[in-house]
C-alpha cells in the first residue's frame, strides 16, 4: 500500500482519509493538533493518527518520513509551511486551498522539486474540478470568446434571512468573500472586487444569483491568457444572500483586516447553523468559434448530499474529498505529469470522471451540448 500523510482531521480531512483508507490501496496517517478529532476519526476507519503541530518544523519533518505524499486539509495559512517541509523531505504535495498567494508561493517551490516529486495545490471543487471541466469544454473550440464558471454549495432547505447554512470552512468562505478576484476582461488579465458583478439566472426551475468571489479560477487565467476575451468565476447563492453579506463585509467593514474577519467568523458560526443537507451546483458555459459557427456549450451538474457507510455526508464534503482523492489516484497511476507543478487543467476530464473517486461528479447534466 502507498503511504500517505493527511494533515487536518476536520470535515474534509476526515472525509478524504476515509475515502483513501477504505479503498485498500493506501496506508493513511492523519496528523492534527486536536487529539480528540483524531480519536473520533480512528473509530470509523483504519488510519494511523499522529498529534501534530505543523508550526513545529521538526515534528512536521518527522511526520513526513517514509511517506509518498502529503495532502494538506489544513487552513490555507499553514500550507506554504507544509509544502516547504514536503520539498525538503522529497515527497509530493497536494492541497485544497483557494488562496491565490498560497498557490503562487507553492508554484515557486515546485521549481526546485526532485524527479518524481509533484506539487499540486487547489485539488478541491473550486478551484479544482471546475477548472478541469472548463478547460475540457474550452479545448473543443478553435477560438474562445467567453468562459463563465459558476459554483455554489447551497443548503437544500434554506430557511433563514441569508438563505444559507455553513457547509464547509468558515475561514475559506470569508477568504472568498473578502479577497480580490482574478478575471479576464477584453483579453487582459485583471482583478475585480469580491461580491461585485451580481447576476441572476434560472436553472432547473429555480432562481439563483451569482457574484465575484476569490480563488475559484485557479491557474486557468494564466493558462488561457491570450486565448479568451472574457473569463470569470462567480459563487452561486439563493437571491438576496449577496446583499446581506455585502452589508457585513463592506457596510460594517468586517472584512477589512484579520481581526475584523475573526469577528465576522464568530458572528457567522454563532448565528448560522451547519447543515449536511446540501447540494453542490456546478455550471460552466463557454462560447466561441466551433465548426465555423459562433457556438456555446454549457455543462451544469447538481450533486446532492448522501450517505457513506451509513453516515451522512454533505455534498461539499463528498465533492471536495472525492476530487482530491481522484487526482492522487491519477498521479500514482501515471496519468499526470510526474515532476514539478501540476495545474488542475492538466487533468483530463475523461480520466477524472472514469476514476473511482471522480465518478461522484459523473451525474446527469442539467445542460449539455456535445458537438458532432
Amino acid at each position: 500500500m502507498t503511504p500517505l500523510l493527511i494533515i487536518g482531521a476536520g470535515k474534509i480531512g476526515a472525509s478524504l482519509a476515509r475515502l483513501l483508507a477504505d479503498c485498500g490501496d493506501y496506508a493513511v496517517t492523519v496528523g492534527d493538533r486536536d487529539a480528540e478529532a483524531l480519536i473520533r476519526l480512528s473509530q470509523h476507519c483504519e488510519v494511523q493518527t499522529r498529534v501534530l503541530n505543523v508550526r513545529d518544523p521538526v515534528a512536521l519533518a518527522e511526520a513526513m518520513q517514509g511517506q509518498h505524499a502529503v495532502i494538506s486539509a489544513a487552513s490555507f495559512d499553514v500550507n506554504t509551511r507544509i509544502a516547504r517541509a514536503a520539498l525538503g523531505a522529497g515527497i509530493s504535495y497536494f492541497d485544497l486551498t483557494e488562496d491565490v498567494a498560497t498557490t503562487q508561493a507553492i508554484r515557486r517551490m515546485a521549481a526546485s522539486s526532485r524527479a518524481g516529486q509533484v506539487f499540486m495545490p487547489q485539488c478541491g471543487l473550486a478551484p479544482g474540478f471546475i477548472g478541469i471541466l472548463a478547460a475540457d469544454i474550452a479545448s473543443r473550440f478553435s477560438e474562445i470568446d467567453t468562459v463563465k464558471m459558476r459554483v455554489g454549495a447551497l443548503p437544500q432547505y434554506p430557511d433563514n434571512r441569508i438563505k444559507y447554512n455553513l457547509t464547509w470552512s468558515t475561514d475559506g468562505l470569508i477568504n472568498e468573500y473578502c479577497n480580490a478576484c482574478e478575471a479576464i476582461r477584453h483579453g487582459r488579465l485583471t482583478t475585480v472586487h469580491a461580491l461585485e458583478g451580481l447576476e441572476h439566472f434560472a436553472l432547473d426551475g429555480l432562481e439563483y444569483e451569482a457574484f465575484n468571489t476569490s480563488g475559484g479560477l485557479g491557474t486557468l487565467c494564466e493558462t488561457l491568457a491570450g486565448q479568451v476575451q472574457e473569463m470569470d468565476y462567480k459563487t452561486v447563492r439563493y437571491p438576496g444572500h449577496r446583499d446581506l453579506i455585502d452589508f457585513l463585509v463592506n457596510g460594517l467593514r468586517l472584512g477589512r483586516d484579520r481581526a475584523h474577519r475573526q469577528m465576522l467568523k464568530k458572528i457567522l458560526e454563532e448565528a448560522v447553523p451547519i447543515t449536511l443537507q446540501d447540494l453542490v451546483l456546478v455550471v460552466v458555459s463557454v462560447s466561441g468559434q466551433l465548426d465555423g459557427q459562433f457556438r456555446q456549450i454549457s455543462d451544469a451538474r447538481k450533486i446532492y448530499h448522501s450517505s457513506y457507510h451509513g453516515q451522512p455526508w454533505s455534498a461539499i464534503q463528498l465533492t471536495t474529498a472525492a476530487s482530491a482523492a481522484a487526482v492522487i489516484d491519477l498521479h500514482l497511476a501515471g496519468q499526470l505529469p510526474d515532476t514539478g507543478f501540476i495545474r488542475q487543467e492538466d487533468v483530463r476530464l475523461m480520466d477524472f470522471l472514469a476514476n473511482r473517486f471522480g465518478r461522484h461528479y459523473d451525474v446527469p447534466r442539467l445542460a449539455e451540448e456535445i458537438p458532432v
